[in-house]
């Protein structure tokens, strides 16, 4: 019987993703994204925040090379039905319901590196390291990599590493923006869920308007930006219990300086 290539666990109101193919470096195969694809497509509706971590030493090696060379086509068709495929999964991870934290370590690497890129909040371990090889393998990165990494670090980075094929350590991926915390081996999944319990406890209209609306309204004109970000607003405060939680607020500094 076949392991389960993604495991999942709940913890408290959290869900735990784990990619488990440790034996490959949790390299990402057809079966892997498409079990992405069902959690992401239809998660549970009391989940309020979901972690995503990799067994073993590595979180992910990207793409699996075995099955990409087993499965090769001369019809263009049928890789760009894959890449769509990896486009779609991804897009349901960044603009889902939920805020999604992923939990690095190891090799973040091509694939892996995209999956990461398209999570809100990224914890990395010490043994930390992230890659993108495909200009030495002959081929471009097929995830969204194009898009979404050149926004987090430019596009000028993003050429000099696919050029290149080197290695950006923890602190410098810190420094970059890539990883939002930095912390010691065999501490990421702890800190993972101290975050998840922080941002469980918004409201989530506003977890919801976070994750969708400052992505996009970061790419739209400076007029356009202003009037998306005024009907969310709206929108957020309406739906999110504001004013309970603003009295809640001023009450706790009262008692705070009490």
């Amino acid at each position: 019987m076949n392991q389960k290539k993604l495991l999942v666990e709940r913890i408290d109101n959290h869900t735990v993703l784990t990619l488990n193919r440790a034996e490959k470096r949790n390299a990402l195969d057809d079966e892997l994204i498409s079990d992405l694809e069902d959690f992401f497509s239809q998660p549970a509706e009391d989940c309020q925040c979901i972690i995503i971590q990799g067994a073993g030493e590595h979180f992910s090696a990207g793409l699996d090379l075995f099955e990409l060379m087993e499965k090769r086509s001369a019809d263009p068709i049928v890789s760009m039905r894959r890449s769509k495929q990896w486009h779609r999964v991804f897009d349901l991870i960044q603009y889902g319901e939920v805020p999604v934290i992923s939990v690095l370590k190891g090799g973040v690497i091509g694939g892996g590196f995209e999956l990461a890129a398209a999570t809100h909040i990224r914890v990395s371990e010490a043994s930390t390291y992230f890659q993108l090889p495909e200009g030495q393998r002959g081929i471009f990165v097929g995830g969204g990599g194009s898009v979404r990494i050149p926004r987090i670090i430019g596009a000028g980075r993003v050429m000099e590493l696919m050029l290149t094929g080197r290695k950006i350590p923890v602190d410098e991926s810190a420094n970059l923006g890539l990883s939002h915390y930095v912390v010691e081996n065999g501490q990421g999944l702890d800190k993972a869920l101290a975050l998840a319990g922080i941002v469980s406890q918004n409201a989530p209209t506003s977890n919801y308007a976070i994750i969708h609306g400052i992505s996009r309204i970061g790419e739209m004109s400076s007029a356009d930006g202003l009037f998306a970000e005024t009907m969310v607003t709206s929108m957020t405060r309406n739906a999110g219990k504001s004013d309970k939680r603003i009295k809640d607020f001023f009450q706790q500094r009262k008692t705070q300086h009490n």
